[in-house]
């Protein structure tokens, strides 16, 4: 089945409204969670997100060059931007921004990416569950697996055959790794706390990647 841009954007919606659903209720330590994604917690990834759902491709470029090509710094620096006064208008700022298809240069599918694994980097430690479905992951497992772009996904997967053990996904040649699509793609983006749900030969080969 072809995927379009709009079914691609369409799940990108549906995933950014579950989101904001699941954090509707978290404590202030909650918020403060450290987050799967590097040294930021759950507050600032979502402010991440919404960060990249505004920016555009002209004004993230007068960013990065502002940044001297420092793009840590220009995350952080778009984050505290996009960051409420308090975690309710943290949410309130990502719910504005459900609807949005501004993104920067790029497929689509990595923007989808984007909101599927930061969503799972914030869930994660929160001990919140939910699992995109085969539609949605399986346009990101191929993008991610194609190319090194905002993480280094084909370099983590070359010389690996991945299968996934919940859809069509599979791709590569080499010792077999198998298991559920968004732990292939959390991987992929070099998320090691989802290891565990993969089996297969190629697995050792993936940990040493990912942990070394």
């Amino acid at each position: 089945m072809t995927v379009t841009t709009d079914d691609l954007w369409t799940a990108a919606r549906t995933e950014r409204a579950a989101l904001a659903d699941d954090l509707a209720g978290l404590t202030p330590e909650q918020w403060a969670t450290r987050s799967l994604c590097g040294r930021w917690t759950v507050e600032e990834t979502v402010a991440h997100l919404t960060a990249a759902a505004s920016v555009g491709p002209w004004r993230w470029l007068r960013s990065v060059l502002g940044a001297r090509f420092d793009v840590d710094l220009h995350n952080d620096r778009r984050l505290a931007e996009h960051r409420g006064a308090t975690p309710t208008e943290t949410l309130e700022r990502f719910r504005a921004v459900v609807g949005s298809t501004t993104s920067t240069w790029g497929p689509t599918a990595a923007w989808l990416g984007e909101v599927v694994v930061h969503a799972e980097d914030i869930r994660r430690p929160l001990g919140l569950q939910r699992t995109p479905p085969a539609s949605v992951t399986t346009p990101v497992a191929a993008f991610v697996a194609s190319r090194d772009f905002t993480v280094a996904g084909k370099t983590v997967s070359s010389g690996l055959r991945l299968e996934a053990t919940d859809g069509p996904f599979a791709t590569g040649d080499g010792p077999l790794v198998t298991g559920p699509t968004l732990a292939l793609v959390m991987v992929m983006a070099g998320r090691p706390a989802h290891l565990d749900e993969l089996d297969g030969p190629g697995v050792a080969t993936l940990r040493e990647r990912v942990t070394g």
